[in-house]
């Protein structure tokens, strides 16, 4: 069912639209959930209405909403408390469109889209998401249509932007477990694996583990060795340390038996330090937690931020650009430049050299 605003409001905001800008607008969010997509979709819809008189439709579960032509209308009274809400009131999917459209039969869903941006009369598509739904977006821009994308993920690896909103709440969650797994270890004299999200990027193991207080941390992004871990625990041993905190992203690298057996990291590796090194290890793996409940107070505002952000590129005919953070201010980036690509820990990077200052163990060698 489509949302319907009064008539006379309608008349008065359609009255301030300023000459020559966007008068209707599509938006869309894709992908894993994240805190803070709301308080995103409420800048970009908020700045569109009340500033520009534009109309805002929400399209509901994705790109399977603008293939399927199912969608709301997002009015300012429905825009109206979702900032601290989790999870997107439009629903998503990981629905990829472009997935497999040579030939007559895979172009109907591209095709599909083009219709619905067509029949609704849209100056814009924004399309809000990670890696996977920027690379849909540009897809999308070079069919021909004006699109926008808003970058969030908890694994903070949309490359081009310094930070995406989403990875703060998240750290913020990871960072407690990690401080609540210090007092059981404590007490248990035990050590304690904790297995975060991150298939490709190790952003958040590494935050969290920096400011948990990880003594071990293992990212995807770097070779490691069970030797140089099992050593490392055992001699924090010896030196009077009753217990230790292993920080590991699920996308690290296992050797081959672990993949064929489908071992999950946390447990796989709890075991062979074990065996390994005879102390008692037990694993909690985080997992779907660290996605979900409110946005915290910084992911509110680069949301915002960026939500607000969209509006204005828009408004200035500005398309086929993701917005992003650059240091302390927001601009924008194509999206060509973007999608396909993975903003990666780098072995020097300085949260690295200074936890390795602290001591931290990377697995590459037994760090005494």
């Amino acid at each position: 069912m489509v949302a319907k605003s009064s008539g006379g409001r309608d008349q008065a905001r359609r009255a301030r639209r300023p000459a020559g800008v966007a008068k209707r607008i599509g938006l869309l969010t894709s992908g894993g959930d994240c805190p803070g997509i709301n308080a995103a979709i409420r800048g970009v819809g908020k700045t569109a209405i009340r500033v520009y008189g534009m109309d805002v439709i929400g399209f509901v579960n994705g790109f399977n909403g603008l293939v399927h032509q199912e969608y709301v209308e997002l009015t300012d009274e429905a825009l109206s408390g979702i900032l601290t809400l989790g999870g997107t009131i439009l629903g998503t999917s990981r629905e990829k469109p472009f997935a497999g459209s040579r030939g007559e039969d895979g172009a109907a869903k591209p095709k599909a889209m083009l219709r619905t941006v067509a029949s609704l009369g849209l100056d814009c598509v924004v399309c809000i998401g990670g890696n996977g739904t920027m690379k849909t977006a540009h897809m999308l821009s070079q069919a021909g249509v004006n699109v926008v994308g808003v970058p969030k993920t908890i694994d903070n690896d949309v490359w081009g932007t310094d930070q995406s909103f989403g990875f703060d709440s998240a750290l913020t969650i990871a960072t407690e477990a990690i401080d609540r797994l210090h007092t059981t270890a404590n007490s248990h004299r035990r050590i304690m694996v904790l297995e975060l999200m991150g298939h490709s990027a190790g952003w958040l193991a590494l935050s969290a583990g920096v400011a948990g207080g990880g003594d071990v941390i293992l990212l995807p992004e770097m070779a490691w060795n069970e030797a140089a871990v099992a050593d490392y625990l055992v001699h924090r041993q010896k030196d009077g340390k009753p217990y230790s905190i292993v920080v590991v992203a699920e996308g690290i690298a296992l050797p081959k038996k672990a993949v064929e057996a489908g071992a999950r990291p946390g447990r796989w590796l709890a075991q062979r330090i074990t065996a390994l090194t005879g102390l008692e290890t037990r694993e909690t793996v985080l997992g779907y937690i660290q996605r979900g409940g409110s946005p915290s107070p910084d992911d509110r505002i680069l949301a915002t931020r960026l939500g607000t952000a969209a509006t204005t590129l828009i408004s200035r005919g500005k398309f086929g650009r993701m917005v992003a953070l650059r240091g302390s201010q927001v601009t924008s980036i194509p999206l060509a430049s973007t999608a396909g690509k993975l903003r990666l820990v780098p072995a020097y990077d300085p949260l690295v050299l200074e936890a390795r200052l602290l001591g931290v163990c990377f697995g590459d060698r037994a760090t005494k």
